[in-house]
């Protein structure tokens, strides 16, 4: 009897913890295939040269690669480096190394979900099944108290009744070993020159550096367990030491689950005897909430109108949209952080909330042009994330009545004019002959 392999098609589950693909193939194959594609779509450079994948998420992305097959290897297993259209690769190792099933998770933005669809009508006509997993999220859909298409749209009623009814499963065991077939040709990491990708100039005034990966994204859980959680405790969780945990980018790519976090902090408050008031929740319910509608409601987050009526915008857009993403506004705040976000990658929650409602309230652009300014340079970038969140400022999201749980930023003549932040990343300012003025 021929021994049954399972391919592994890891896409933003870049982990070897709670990663039930992994672990299932293990349990129902006598080998596993682990596989990762660079999908040249994602690294493609517009007409007007934006990059669908900016520098700092292109060499985050290769960091977590690498440190996914490293771990791996310490099972001596492989992880299988291809860069094509995925449809065509898979069905070529499919074919190469006798592959019985694929597994792969599931994902809900329209350009995950065609590729998807792609490679399970390729590995159909082969006889092969793509089974989907769902582990993107904290709370898993078939334990929500509804359907899909019957999720309330309002953040405030979903949370409260998901809150109440639901529960987050246990995290799935990761495996004990694997096994994966005689490997001729691993393949090599790709550089970002490889690519297409620009090298990202690191900006000496950056307080935080993030490297790509599971392992060092088990340290950033455990620092800020250890940190922050005794911090984040009584009634004013907002404006509590730390506000955020900073695991954004590795949940993006998933080099660690939504469900091991939830876990871990719960277990931490518990063991430490704290109380469940951590703003980490509400980060990761927002994150789910977003994935749902996504699920829900698809293309009609891609539209300048939204859910409504298209908002009012100014004559002269681009003008304007330049002036925003160089940080060229005269609002100290607003230029303050697009600079930080274009030197760095990253930038607050509080800071991504300013910047979008400046561009679509005050400056009346168009939010898809901030969204896919968003989506080329963030390093955390995830689809529905972003645009649920820049269509929620807009106001033409799916929901405008949560924003009593919303981050949403002061308007603009409350904003700061003088901080460290502002000192930091805003350039000096210059007097009307183009030199550095003088102060004292």
């Amino acid at each position: 009897m021929s021994e049954k392999v399972i391919l592994v098609w890891f896409r933003n589950d870049l982990r070897i913890h709670d990663n039930e693909i992994l672990s299932e193939a293990v349990r129902r194959a006598d080998k596993i295939l682990p596989v990762y594609i660079f999908d040249p779509f994602y690294f493609k450079t517009s007409a007007g040269g934006a990059l669908k994948t900016g520098s700092f998420r292109a060499r985050f992305l290769l960091e977590a690669v690498a440190d996914l097959r490293k771990n791996l290897q310490a099972f001596g297993a492989e992880l299988l480096l291809r860069t094509g259209d995925p449809a065509e690769v898979l069905t070529q190792l499919a074919d190469e190394y006798h592959v019985s099933e694929v597994y792969h998770h599931r994902e809900v933005a329209p350009d995950e979900t065609d590729a998807s669809e792609r490679v399970e009508a390729a590995l159909w006509k082969m006889k092969l099944n793509l089974k989907h997993f769902i582990g993107h999220t904290m709370y898993h859909k078939e334990d929500l108290p509804f359907p899909i298409k019957d999720i309330p749209d309002s953040f405030v009623t979903f949370k409260k009744k998901v809150e109440r009814d639901s529960t987050v499963r246990p995290g799935v065991a990761g495996p004990d070993h694997i096994i994966t077939p005689d490997i001729t040709d691993a393949g090599e990491l790709p550089t970002l020159a490889d690519l297409g990708i620009p090298q990202p100039v690191d900006d000496v005034r950056a307080t935080e550096k993030f490297v790509g990966g599971e392992t060092t994204a088990l340290k950033q859980l455990h620092l800020y367990l250890e940190n922050c959680l005794p911090n984040n405790q009584g009634k004013n969780v907002r404006g509590a030491l730390c506000s955020a945990s900073g695991l954004s980018p590795w949940l993006a790519v998933g080099c660690i689950s939504p469900r091991q976090v939830y876990w871990e902090v719960v277990n931490y408050l518990k063991d430490n005897h704290l109380a469940n008031t951590d703003p980490i929740m509400l980060e990761l319910l927002w994150r789910d909430y977003f994935r749902f509608m996504f699920k829900k409601h698809g293309q009609k987050f891609f539209r300048s109108e939204g859910f409504g009526d298209a908002p009012d915008m100014a004559a002269n857009q681009d003008e304007l949209f330049d002036q925003w993403k160089n940080g060229e506004t005269g609002v100290p705040y607003i230029d303050a952080a697009m600079h930080q976000l274009n030197a760095t990658g990253y930038i607050t929650n509080y800071s991504r909330q300013a910047v979008a409602t400046y561009l679509t309230k005050d400056l009346q652009v168009d939010w898809t042009k901030g969204a896919l300014y968003f989506e080329e340079k963030l390093i955390d970038y995830s689809p529905a994330s972003n645009w649920g969140n820049w269509a929620f400022v807009a106001g033409v999201g799916n929901d405008t009545k949560s924003n009593r749980f919303f981050s949403a930023a002061k308007p603009t003549d409350q904003l700061d004019t003088k901080s460290d932040f502002i000192a930091t990343w805003l350039p000096a300012a210059k007097n009307r002959d183009g030199e550095p003025a003088v102060t004292l």
